[in-house]
């Protein structure tokens, strides 16, 4: 768990980020890339980006693996607006802190003698971690940045309400499910320990497209403080689309649920919860429903329920009244 501890003029001094930031989502981006596990919302992106990828997206890989550290100079602040300005600011990170941060990562994996001359600051290396961050951008998010910078502004305005709504509290109360406000501490799901004391330095939350397990730190607490955490997407983006007709049967969020289950072989609730962005509670509540109904099956493997379609369920994502003309991104 990672325990955010606030003071009271950290409160006064929370920001909440409008705009997609092209540093964070490239990391978070590399990260699932690298995810082998089924992400119905990210299936076609990931199949398709993997396939278009050159060979110097792999550098980047070793900067951000999917599991454990990855180098905080990927991320030197947030609220970059372009792809050009970001990849400048990550240039210019002094000497030290390249080898302070290649040494940590070096402590999981083996790392190559590019990373090495990283770490050196050498004009060559830096020169092709420019390049690599510009092509993986320019390939695997400008394509798509459109429907990103739509899902982070109905965040940020969805958070500007909050605020209005219930102040601070209730903003920090309903970021994500995986996050509880229990004054003066924020709570968040997180795989390691970690403490991070603001101490009036206040917070930056990064509201991101592609953030899906967990809401996403950084390791070094001489940083300014940031969380970038995941925000609501829809299936309209990538993947299959969810009929107008089916939703009025089942309902939008029940029909959204039927639509990623059907995309993934297997799908457990936790995961099903993580992709829709709603709570283990919901998704398991929905799940229940369309088992009853009959169209999906789940079993239980280690612990964990998972979920697929029956005939019945794969009868209604394929119907008749799916044409083109009728369909409506759920």
């Amino acid at each position: 768990m990672l325990k955010i501890h606030f003071t009271g003029q950290d409160l006064t001094r929370i920001r909440v980020l409008d705009a997609p930031d092209p540093l964070w989502e490239t990391m978070l981006s590399l990260h699932l890339l690298q995810d082998r596990a089924v992400n119905p919302l990210f299936s076609h992106w990931q199949r398709e980006t993997r396939a278009g990828l050159d060979r110097s997206s792999g550098m980047l890989a070793t900067l951000a693996p999917p599991i454990g550290y990855s180098a905080d100079f990927l991320t030197p602040g947030a609220g970059f607006t372009d792809i050009e300005s970001g990849i400048d600011a990550v240039l210019e990170t002094p000497k030290a802190r390249l080898r302070e941060e290649t040494a940590l990562l070096a402590q999981a994996r083996p790392l190559s003698s590019w990373n090495g001359d990283l770490a050196d600051a050498r004009p060559p290396a830096l020169r092709q971690l420019g390049t690599a961050m510009r092509r993986y951008f320019d390939g695997a998010l400008a394509p798509h940045w459109a429907s990103i910078k739509n899902a982070i502004g109905s965040d940020a305005a969805a958070r500007g309400r909050a605020l209005l709504g219930g102040g601070v509290e209730r903003l920090l109360s309903t970021l994500n499910p995986g996050i509880r406000w229990r004054s003066p501490v924020l709570e968040v799901d997180y795989p390691v320990e970690q403490e991070m004391h603001l101490e009036g330095r206040g917070l930056t939350l990064v509201p991101s497209f592609f953030c899906w397990r967990t809401p996403v730190t950084l390791l070094d607490p001489s940083l300014p403080p940031v969380l970038a955490y995941p925000v609501g997407r829809s299936f309209g983006w990538e993947a299959p689309i969810v009929t107008r007709s089916l939703e009025n049967l089942l309902g939008r969020t029940r029909a959204s649920v039927l639509c990623a289950i059907g995309a993934a072989t297997l799908i457990s609730t936790n995961d099903l919860a993580k992709a829709l962005g709603i709570s283990a509670a919901g998704a398991s509540q929905h799940a229940t429903v369309l088992r009853e109904a009959g169209v999906i099956g789940t079993e239980r493997r280690s612990g964990a329920a998972l979920h697929s379609v029956t005939e019945l369920g794969s009868a209604l994502l394929s119907s008749p009244s799916a044409e083109l003309g009728n369909r409506e991104v759920c």
